[in-house]
């Protein structure tokens, strides 16, 4: 088994939709549901799959984001470069963090427009393009 993709209601689409393709995100493909309401997935142009998809039901009114959601993680290769990127798009990072310990990932926090925090990673050389195992010694 493995995870295919993430999805999480947005409460307008077109700015959700303007913030992720400033991200580097790609529409793939959209489904149109009853009550205006539409799925939108979106890829990296280097992923083969779907890796976020956007749930838009004005119907419900306004997302509120609950305590249990926390971040969704986005490998970068260069974290500064892809700082420098966003902010000339608009968007703003927040401070780059070395959670790790010198020899650790860096990191970099934005938020969506409705209040989703999206974190940044640029991972060591050599290291996995995620958290494995090893990371816990």
């Amino acid at each position: 088994m493995r995870t295919l993709h993430l999805a999480y209601r947005v409460t307008d689409l077109t700015a959700s939709l303007d913030f992720y393709a400033a991200l580097g995100y790609r529409q793939v493909g959209r489904v149109d549901l009853d009550e205006g309401a539409t799925l939108t997935m979106l890829k990296f142009p280097g992923d083969e799959l779907v890796r976020l998809e956007l749930v838009n039901r004005p119907a419900e009114g306004r997302v509120e984001i609950g305590s249990g959601f926390s971040h969704i993680a986005v490998k970068v290769d260069n974290l500064s470069a892809t700082i420098e990127a966003l902010s000339e798009k608009g968007l703003t990072a927040g401070p780059i963090e070395r959670p790790g310990g010198p020899d650790g990932p860096q990191t970099s926090w934005l938020t969506d427009p409705d209040g989703y925090r999206i974190e940044l990673v640029e991972w060591p050389p050599g290291h996995a393009d995620g958290i494995t195992a090893a990371d816990f010694g």
